[in-house]
């Protein structure tokens, strides 16, 4: 097996394969050859060629959103980590660990004029959990002074000799500390960091043999505990309060011990709302946030409004349930989570820093007294009455985004994943009671269309049972180059739902007969799919109608010899009326 020559480039490697990153998404380059001769001549990591960079950190990300495990993202020095910023922004505040390893110039090439070369150093440092900047490896003895006296040559050679391996010794340390410090913040912290790498040339040599062998550091992750004196008073809050209300944004699937969801389950006081992203499901929770809360008085507001509020998981969708809790804000609001709490509602009391799971198992066993509450059994009311005026609704209407996503969410296949886009498709997907068999993601941190097609392809990768991508069309090609990908599983499919334009704008608050408004606003246009189908090598279907879409849909999952996308095309003029309109109905 062949090695980079160069020991900084081994130890990157070495310290990667022994936190167990086997991902490795390598961006075409020169200055990074020593790490991609490396990643790719050893059999233990798993390495993909992404040409474009932003796609490529993207599809990173989607890898490691799958694993819960870093992914690696390799580039060459100059705006090629730049490229990466959007999916490095994500990975931050979905808490999606990557590792970015940048190859850079010398610090003596950089700021001289030298081309594709960049301040490489801290670039992300708003958006990154650790910063890795390595020092140059010292290649070359110091020289000898130009002394006659041979004793004292000798002597001056062995003192520098033993400086420079001292100064060697010292650096190599220093660089391996780094590195750890920075793999494992990304294990454990669940989040980006960055490591940038100097090379001198030459940069494409190879050795047999390993010149390195780096300390491996390891740290304690276990979840940490409740304070005791917290705890208690938790407890007496909590049994004290008649109406509490827990909210879960963005959760990994099979998350939460299902026990404990039983117990929050039985509590007559408690109401959960879950969200699409969320990936728990019980009976007796609150899917549909929306459907329940849209139509309210502000009567009705002040009746659900809790007296305590618990939240977990990453960043909520709903628009709706953040103006309710901001303007009938709870007596208290408890956040859990082992990392950061945000103030989402302006009435944050307490950042509970541990794991849900940790918290339900020193908190509800404790719990001996339940207030008499009829808070849940009046929502549940609520939430049938909806339930029923939903499906009449669905029967009413024609044609249009509302029917198809409520078409495409019954079809999709059972223990499948889901991965959604972000603007329209995540807001009408949180009004449909999906599947608890499906496991469904988005990328919610930034909420951006950028990189959605790019994270459904590396989820999929990464992905044993089948993966779909629900998008608009402009989320779909805004990132098209995410299908010059040769990695694209077979059984992968995407479904476009194509209304011509950003169609979220005709049903955001705001006035629609701007002058312009279907240029700069909705982006009105007449593409369609099918000849980046025909250049990448995907199996292009289309649906103009309930008919054909059913028909389509029949058949749409079956086992296939390249991957699939069905474009649906929808009315744009009255898809926001439909939308807006089911509000009102459903009251």
């Amino acid at each position: 097996m062949s090695y980079p020559k160069i020991p900084l480039a081994q130890t990157v490697i070495q310290l990667c394969k022994a936190k167990n990153i086997k991902h490795i998404v390598l961006s075409p380059g020169s200055r990074n050859a020593p790490l991609t001769i490396g990643f790719t001549h050893d059999p233990f990591f798993t390495c993909y060629s992404i040409v474009d960079e932003r796609s490529a950190a993207f599809f990173a990300l989607g890898i490691a959103q799958n694993t819960q495990h870093p992914t690696a993202l390799v580039c060459t020095s100059g705006s090629a980590l730049l490229n990466y910023y959007p999916a490095v922004a994500e990975a931050f505040y979905s808490d999606v660990p990557l590792v970015v390893i940048s190859a850079d110039r010398p610090k003596h090439l950089v700021g001289i004029g030298d081309g594709q070369t960049i301040n490489q150093k801290d670039v992300y440092k708003n958006h990154i959990l650790y910063s890795a900047n390595l020092k140059l490896d010292i290649k070359n003895l110091p020289k000898t002074s130009g002394d006659d006296d041979e004793p004292a040559i000798i002597k001056s050679i062995e003192n520098k000799l033993e400086r420079f391996l001292g100064i060697k010794q010292a650096l190599q340390e220093e660089n391996e500390e780094e590195i750890n410090l920075a793999l494992n913040t990304a294990i454990h912290k669940l989040g980006p960091v960055h490591i940038n790498v100097p090379f001198d040339e030459p940069l494409y040599e190879t050795v047999k043999e390993l010149s390195v062998n780096p300390k491996v550091i390891t740290v304690d992750a276990s979840p940490k505990k409740v304070d005791s004196v917290d705890l208690k008073l938790c407890l007496e809050d909590w049994s004290d309060a008649s109406k509490k209300m827990i909210l879960v944004g963005v959760n990994p699937p099979n998350e939460i011990e299902q026990k404990w969801l039983d117990e929050l389950a039985n509590d007559n006081s408690v109401i959960v709302f879950t969200e699409t992203t969320s990936n728990l499901h019980h009976k007796e929770f609150f899917p549909s946030i929306d459907k329940i809360i849209a139509p309210l008085t502000d009567a009705e507001f002040t009746e659900l409004q809790p007296d305590i509020l618990l939240t977990f998981g990453g960043m909520v969708v709903s628009k709706k349930v953040k103006a309710f809790l901001r303007n009938h804000k709870p007596k208290q609001h408890w956040h859990i989570d082992s990392k950061k709490a945000n103030d989402t509602f302006f009435c944050l009391e307490k950042h509970i820093e541990t794991t849900p799971n940790e918290f339900f198992s020193e908190f509800l066993p404790k719990i001996t007294h339940f207030k008499k509450s009829n808070y849940k059994s009046v929502w549940k009311a609520v939430k049938q009455k909806r339930n029923d005026l939903h499906k009449a609704y669905l029967a009413e209407i024609p044609f249009s985004d509302f029917k198809v996503f409520d078409t495409v969410f019954k079809a999709l296949p059972k223990q499948t994943a889901l991965q959604i886009g972000n603007s329209s498709a995540i807001r009408y997907s949180q009004l449909f009671n999906i599947s608890k068999s499906l496991q469904v993601f988005c990328n919610r941190g930034t909420s951006g269309i950028d990189g959605s097609t790019s994270t459904a392809i590396g989820f999929a990768v990464a992905n044993k049972n089948q993966t779909t991508f629900v998008t608009g069309d402009l989320s779909f090609l805004y990132d098209n180059n995410a299908l010059w990908n040769n990695y694209i599983p077979k059984d992968f499919r995407i479904i476009v739902i194509n209304n011509g334009g950003g169609g979220i704008f005709r049903i955001l608050p705001g006035h629609k007969n701007t002058e312009n408004f279907d240029q700069y606003f909705e982006t009105k246009h007449n593409l369609t799919a099918k000849q980046l189908c025909e250049m990448h090598g995907l199996d292009y279907k289309t649906a103009h109608d309930q008919t054909q879409l059913n028909e389509q849909l029949s058949t749409f999952f079956n086992a296939s010899k390249q991957p699939m996308l069905l474009e649906v095309f929808t009315p744009s003029t009255i898809n926001d009326e439909i939308l807006l309109n089911y509000f009102s109905y459903i009251k």
